[in-house]
């Protein structure tokens, strides 16, 4: 949802004009995760010493995208922007509004009071906020905004107010502060009485941490440090104090450069060594040494944070020749998908390895349920393979809405296995659900895009799709890659049955060409974007098909209704006269999908029933399909592939046509209004 990110250099000289564009460069890196308001808090002084200029917080906060909040930082008139600093930390935030409309106000970071003592940045909700602002200001806290991080900001100044002595640390002030918060966040501290000092922790929300400095590192890992049950003079538990053995720095006491983010892509074009937080770790950087801090030691706690080093690359995540992140992810499928079969399929003996599922296999073919749970796309992408895992596994398949399972207190037993679908990994409903099946006892595998995320690191085994980052807010490639992913499980259940060989067969050679299928559909986008400029105009459009192409209409209608804003709906071929029928006449729009596969017959008679009501159908059908392409008022020919495959191809086609749709209407096609990359509140 909102991203954050934050920068600390000690030693490292640095101008505030240099300063504040890291801190932009990072806002415009997190952007698809919110971009309705943005700001950023530094130090405010203009004298020649950092410390005194770091007694007072200078805010600057605007309303709409990170550019506005750009402009805004260029009429400054009372910063000197070519002061220089030997050591500074400076916070930045880019908002996805949950509470209280988009405003400078509602925008971070947000204070804790009018002369910023302490500021704060926050990704995630708290749900207990209106009992702590009740609480606040009956002890005579005034509040400005309508969010509920004003809450936090207010509780770490009455932490303070209220210290029992003036050694307090930093750390332990945001420890007692996210004692008493309830819900999600990831957040990070800055305060005039700390300075040089930052502090970050996270609980349901993403937060890593990239490490940069020309001089060896202490450690590739950092010990976790926790509280201990020794008493201070004043009847505190004290805190293990960071030293040499437990915190990270430069040896030598060199100069080093700390940030802080939501993800991974704000940090990359800094360093690729990077330390993913856990669910409440304190992360400090004091005197320009890191440790970590832990409140409570629970069993199975990790004693340390590795270093890892992101294989990420900057061209990922840049636009290159393409006119937004959502055209580049559609062009990048035929290479998306060969990532993801990379090293698993072996096309020369039919065989399928997934190294993440190798040591549970044997216990996931004895299973009596495969449960897909997921949200939006992956959720398509679960419906769209859920046929051919029914076929090949054997087994009873649920696909299920994380949010509506979570709702219904849907049973779970310990021989189910629970799939968790995923891009971003960090899917608040989706992680909720995980934790409600592992503490029923099921098995859980995590599908994601992500590497570190919460879903990869807490469920059992899983599979990473490599489809690379994924900047659109419209999920494309992932979702392709999310599906072959699923494919490979399937056949990897089945290796060992004899009746499934000659399918398993079809089905890999089937994905061996299915890269060069995905360039031959990729070339209609001319054809594609003629038919957007006959359609950009309409208010609604139907979608229908049956069969493998149900989840390809759910995915096509949910991609025109995310970008272009159009009504579309995907609707199942065989309930059609059950309803939908109604709505059909010679002014609708109604594409329909029609492949000659099992449903084929059936779905030549829904043709049929559509043009008896005036319907002018656009169809997707197989390039030889001569029939289907008679009776249509347009056709956009797909190649044939394997039944179980044919939905990657008809897709395409779909994603083309919302891309076109919406840059014909006007729209932003990477920031769709309303929405955010990462859904990670509920």
């Amino acid at each position: 949802m909102c991203g954050i990110f934050a920068y600390l250099n000690y030693h490292v000289p640095r101008t505030r004009r240099e300063i504040l564009e890291i801190l932009i460069k990072g806002l415009q890196r997190l952007e698809y995760r919110g971009y309705d308001s943005a700001g950023v808090g530094i130090d405010g002084g203009n004298s020649k010493d950092w410390e005194s200029n770091a007694k007072s917080i200078h805010l600057i906060k605007q309303r709409g995208k990170v550019k506005a909040l750009d402009e805004e930082i260029h009429k400054q008139k009372d910063i000197d922007l070519d002061l220089e600093f030997d050591v500074h930390l400076g916070i930045a935030h880019t908002r996805w509004a949950t509470h209280g409309v988009p405003s400078p106000v509602n925008s971070h970071p947000h204070r804790s009071d009018k002369t910023n003592e302490f500021i704060v940045i926050h990704n995630g909700i708290i749900t207990n906020y209106k009992d702590l602002r009740k609480f606040l200001e009956s002890k005579g806290y005034e509040f400005e905004s309508e969010t509920d991080t004003e809450t936090i900001a207010k509780l770490v100044k009455y932490m303070y107010d209220n210290r029992e002595s003036d050694d307090i640390s930093f750390a332990t002030l945001v420890e007692r502060v996210i004692q008493q918060l309830e819900g999600s966040f990831a957040l990070v501290f800055k305060s005039v009485h700390y300075p040089g000092e930052a502090v970050g922790t996270r609980r349901g929300s993403p937060l890593l941490m990239g490490v940069r400095s020309d001089h060896k590192l202490s450690a590739d890992h950092i010990p976790v440090l926790y509280r201990s049950s020794a008493k201070d003079k004043k009847g505190c538990t004290t805190l293990s104090r960071a030293g040499q053995d437990t915190s990270l720095f430069p040896v030598d006491e060199k100069a080093v450069e700390y940030y802080f983010a939501s993800d991974a892509s704000a940090v990359i074009e800094h360093t690729n060594r990077v330390i993913f937080l856990e669910d409440d770790d304190v992360a400090v950087v004091v005197d320009g040494r890191l440790s970590i801090h832990r409140i409570k030691r629970t069993a199975g706690d990790y004693p340390a944070r590795a270093i890892q080093t992101l294989q990420m690359e900057l061209q990922q995540i840049m636009k290159g020749n393409f006119s937004s992140f959502m055209q580049k992810e559609i062009f990048e499928q035929p290479e998306s998908v060969v990532n993801t079969m990379r090293g698993r399929v072996n096309f020369e003996n039919n065989t399928v390895i997934l190294g993440g599922l190798k040591d549970h296999i044997k216990e996931i073919q004895r299973c009596r349920r495969l449960i897909l749970i997921a949200c939006g796309t992956s959720y398509h992408a679960g419906v769209a393979t859920r046929q051919v895992l029914e076929e090949l596994t054997e087994l009873p398949v649920m696909v299920e809405l994380a949010s509506d399972f979570l709702d219904r207190n849907t049973p779970v037993f310990r021989d189910d296995v629970c799939f968790f679908i995923s891009q971003s990994g960090e899917t608040a409903d989706s992680l909720m659900a995980l934790r409600y099946c592992k503490d029923r006892g099921a098995l859980t595998v995590g599908i994601t895009n992500t590497v570190g995320s919460s879903i990869s690191r807490e469920t059992d085994c899983g599979v990473h799709i490599n489809a690379g980052p994924e900047i659109g807010v419209a999920s494309t490639k992932a979702y392709t890659s999310q599906f072959v992913a699923l494919i490979m499980f399937a056949l990897l259940m089945c290796d060992d049955r004899i009746s499934m060989q000659p399918r398993r067969r079809e089905i890999i050679q089937g994905l061996k060409i299915l890269p060069d299928l995905i360039k031959e559909v990729l070339r209609l986008d001319n054809e594609i974007q003629k038919l957007a400029e006959e359609l950009y105009q309409e208010k609604s459009v139907l979608i229908m098909g049956r069969g493998y192409h149900y989840a390809t209409c759910l995915e096509g209608a949910l991609k025109i209704k995310e970008i272009t804003y159009m009504h579309s709906e995907g609707i199942l071929a065989g309930e059609l006269k059950h309803g939908p029928l109604a709505l059909v006449d010679k002014l609708m729009p109604v594409i329909m999908i029609i492949m000659r596969d099992h449903t084929y017959t059936k779905c030549q008679n829904a043709l049929q029933q559509v043009i008896a009501r005036q319907g002018r159908p656009i169809v997707i059908c197989d390039e030889d399909d001569y029939e289907t392409i008679k009776n249509s008022s347009r056709a956009i020919n797909v190649p044939h592939c394997v039944d179980c495959l044919q939905g990657i191809l008809s897709v395409i086609p779909l994603q083309l046509l919302s891309f076109h749709l919406a840059v014909l209407r006007g729209y932003d096609v990477d920031c769709p209004r309303n929405l955010a990359k990462s859904v990670t509140v509920e």
